[in-house]
């Protein structure tokens, strides 16, 4: 693995050398030998004046496979095309599966991408316009309709003939998918049954009819799942009357994971853990906003023991368990919250249904609330020799991991509910609501044994 590491280290360096001796030959040869996932670190590691003779260097065409496999952000997509002839982005653009062009064009503005779309070959262009117009997150948004299909009524023979022309710009051949005159989906092939059947032999003779699809509409989560679930390459994408319109392969499936996984975590740590920068300013622009929010309603927690200054004048040993209370609820409720956002994550039709979850969210957190509280009530009563305080703090703790764990797990599955992602409920929001509770509870209690313990 070393050895394959330095390899390509090398071959990035003889590149680079290539470039600044405008040496074409030489750089096309060794550039074009590599996989484009190798093409696009070389590329993005290069320098503006370098990249520039990159464009004269390479066709739209052999530019475009190596911006399949690019995963950049939108400043830097913008940024790339901008240095790039617009007829020359827009050629390269047209080259690309229609699905990862889409991914590109939708970070630009719409005049942007009126604009290519003007300078494209009419059919690339015709179909990227069919995708660009489905909701973002959706099966229509991330298919591709470059794939194979056949009629029911033709031979094996025939098949393989318009498979073999079709190769050239299908993203994939594994699946080849069967139709009427009209495009309704009637079944599918697999390649290997097309290769050990017979050349006479009628494709609906050994087509599989019974299919599983998703629809046009359908959120890509659910497709996610689908292709997990079957553990498909592809899946065919139908409208509401059946009609074969593209479909979803699994590279495309991956790149949906793991923006779910990066949306979701975003979520809990209350920022866009996307947007990764370097500058300092920019950097905190994005994490200020949530912040900002958060201290406000970390005042009302302020605000709450204020309130009781009174008691804590009285009985200042309270001061000294507040973080301790808060803190550990805080944790109970993070921990409920993920362990929510997952289960609606991976939800079926076949799991507990609401009430269920919320019952079991109520026992958990009755267990570790009691664990909890019955453990720290004997270490407060030993370390201050006052099982009466114990009992105060352990009763604290008790309920405010109940409720935080409760909270933790309600929220989620009400913004589930309400039809919002239930990852925006983040971790530091539930943290800081804890804190008010938590609070809340702490010194109701005390109020309430205050004279038991003094």
């Amino acid at each position: 693995m070393a050895e394959l590491q330095q390899e390509v280290e090398v071959n990035h360096e003889a590149l680079a050398n290539f470039l600044r001796e405008s040496n074409l030959q030489a750089f096309r040869e060794e550039f074009l030998e590599l996989h484009p996932y190798d093409q696009g670190q070389f590329y993005l590691a290069l320098l503006p004046e370098e990249r520039m003779n990159m464009y004269h260097y390479l066709s739209p065409k052999e530019l475009g496979d190596m911006f399949e496999a690019l995963e950049e952000d939108q400043e830097s997509i913008e940024i790339y095309l901008e240095e790039m002839d617009s007829k020359y982005a827009a050629d390269m653009l047209g080259s690309m599966f229609a699905d990862n062009a889409v991914d590109i064009l939708n970070q630009l503005d719409k005049s942007r991408v009126a604009g290519y779309l003007s300078m494209m070959d009419a059919e690339n262009a015709n179909e990227i316009k069919a995708l660009l117009h489905y909701e973002d997150e959706t099966a229509g948004a991330i298919m591709t309709t470059e794939f194979v299909s056949i009629v029911a009524n033709q031979t094996v023979k025939s098949a393989m003939i318009i498979l073999k022309e079709a190769a050239k710009e299908a993203e994939t051949i594994y699946y080849i998918y069967v139709v009427d005159r009209e495009e309704h989906l009637l079944g599918v092939i697999s390649l290997r049954d097309l290769i050990i059947h017979e050349d006479d032999m009628l494709i609906e003779d050994i087509m599989n009819d019974r299919i599983v699809s998703v629809n046009v509409a359908d959120d890509q989560v659910n497709v996610a799942k689908t292709i997990r679930d079957y553990n498909f390459l592809a899946v065919p994408v139908i409208d509401f009357e059946e009609h074969l319109l593209g479909i979803i392969t699994v590279d495309d499936i991956i790149d949906v994971i793991d923006e779910e996984a990066t949306s979701d975590y975003s979520g809990l740590a209350g920022v866009n853990v996307e947007e990764v920068t370097e500058n300092p300013i920019k950097a905190a622009s994005k994490r200020l906003p949530w912040l900002i929010t958060l201290l406000f309603l970390g005042m009302s927690t302020a605000t709450l023991i204020s309130h009781y200054e009174t008691l804590l004048s009285e009985a200042s040993i309270l001061a000294v368990f507040i973080s301790l209370i808060t803190g550990t609820a805080g944790n109970a409720g993070t921990q409920s919250l993920a362990v929510a956002v997952r289960r609606l994550a991976i939800k079926d039709e076949n799991e507990m249904n609401f009430g269920h979850m919320l019952i079991s969210e109520i026992l958990t957190g009755l267990v570790t609330g009691f664990v909890t509280g019955f453990t720290i009530m004997f270490v407060v009563g030993i370390w201050k020799t006052n099982f009466m305080l114990g009992f105060v703090i352990g009763m604290a703790m008790f309920f405010a991991i109940t409720v935080a764990t409760v909270a933790g797990s309600l929220i989620p599955m009400l913004m589930d509910k309400l039809g919002f992602d239930p990852a925006v409920a983040s971790g530091p929001f539930i943290t800081t609501m804890s804190d008010l509770t938590s609070v809340l509870i702490y010194f109701n209690i005390a109020s309430l044994f205050m004279s038991s313990f003094m």
